[in-house]
């Protein structure tokens, strides 16, 4: 029986290609811890996760002095148990961010691992469901992007064979975002999605005047229109809305999706797997939503989330945000708006070690004191 002997604790920072802005933060850093884990038959897996900027150090830190070193030793098949057992190490500082982030950095790793020694990809693994998700884009459509600049970033994403493209709202004025989004639709046509964010900027009243002006447009959804921890006020938009109500990228845990889907505030659940801690947590998400009835559409991370989203029946859509152009040797497969996921065995992605070297903020080594 193989047990785990090293632990790899890196972390890289990836800056955006294009400048992004949303309704209450603009962001140029991509803070990416990177783990990889080894074990005594010489296997090894990888993973990862990321912060737009700020408290990377604090997962490294947790991940150095607290999580890796609880790997040492562990029968790396049992990811579920280490998943919990790491989980119950830390319960002082869950459910947040920092571990979370730390969590699915090691899960990922281990899920990667588990595979590669089985020969299997992970949308395989997970459950193989799909060979293929529709992608909608991003990049195109952020605050600071001017209306005309809207329309042409959407049309030339619809011209990519994308399926659909976001918009950012949270302008000074509902009726500048109406005019925004009332101009990319004009130019896109009625074949297109618009998807919108309000990135927790509106309050309820505010939510429920943007999701009223939305439906002549055929908006796709609203997605975090109101702080992620103010359930009841979700509840009370979705009750008003016409529009799909979409959440989960401030979410942390299993339970706080299970109050959404429990109480009806929303209808598309975004689950990021790095923020919930990792694949073992992102699946029992999705299933979760799945007996709901409920849609799962993940944020950012789409080279992680493309395996995910193929695995599971409820996923429709895989978020467009590229991150790992700059260290991996060949990209995400796209055939007419389409993302395909690799048949290589784990998450399949193609790290470029020579550049992950090349921009190392940290790199810590734990290993096996025997």
């Amino acid at each position: 029986m193989a047990k785990i002997t090293r632990v790899e604790v890196k972390m890289i920072d990836l800056v955006p290609k294009v400048k992004r802005v949303d309704a209450i933060q603009s962001f140029v850093s991509q803070e990416t811890p990177i783990v990889v884990v080894h074990d005594s038959d010489g296997a090894k897996g990888v993973g990862y996760s990321y912060t737009i900027g700020t408290g990377g150090p604090s997962v490294i830190a947790l991940l150095e002095q607290t999580l890796a070193p609880a790997l040492i030793g562990r029968d790396p098949d049992r990811h579920e148990l280490i998943w919990r057992d790491l989980l119950y190490q830390t319960h002082a500082t869950a459910v947040g961010a920092i571990t979370s982030l730390a969590l699915a950095a090691i899960d990922t790793a281990l899920w990667d691992l588990n595979c590669r020694r089985r020969g299997l990809s992970l949308w395989k693994a997970a459950g193989g469901v799909r060979d293929s998700m529709r992608l909608y884009t991003t990049e195109g459509g952020w605050l600071h992007y001017s209306t005309q600049e809207l329309i042409d970033n959407a049309l030339e994403a619809k011209e990519k064979g994308f399926k659909g493209s976001k918009v950012k709202i949270g302008s000074e004025t509902i009726s500048q975002d109406a005019a925004r989004l009332g101009a990319v639709r004009e130019a896109v046509g009625d074949s297109y999605e618009i998807m919108t964010d309000g990135n927790q900027s509106y309050n309820l009243s505010e939510a429920i005047r943007c999701a009223r002006m939305m439906v002549d447009l055929d908006i796709a959804w609203f997605e975090e229109p109101i702080k992620a921890d103010d359930v009841s006020a979700h509840v009370e938009l979705a009750r008003h809305s016409y529009v799909p109500i979409a959440v989960g990228e401030s979410m942390y845990s299993i339970s706080q999706f299970k109050d959404y889907m429990q109480q009806g505030a929303a209808s598309i659940i975004q689950v990021d797997v790095a923020r919930i801690g990792g694949i073992t947590p992102w699946l029992k998400t999705a299933h979760m939503a799945e007996a709901f009835n409920i849609a799962v559409c993940p944020h950012f991370l789409m080279e992680l989330h493309l395996p995910l989203v193929c695995a599971v029946p409820n996923a429709t859509w895989l978020e467009y945000i590229p991150q790992l152009d700059g260290v991996t040797a060949s990209g995400m497969q796209v055939v007419d708006g389409h993302a395909i996921p690799s048949d290589k065995p784990g998450l399949g992605i193609d790290w470029d070690w020579g550049k992950i070297t090349e921009l190392e903020l940290v790199s810590h080594d734990v290993r096996n004191a025997a």
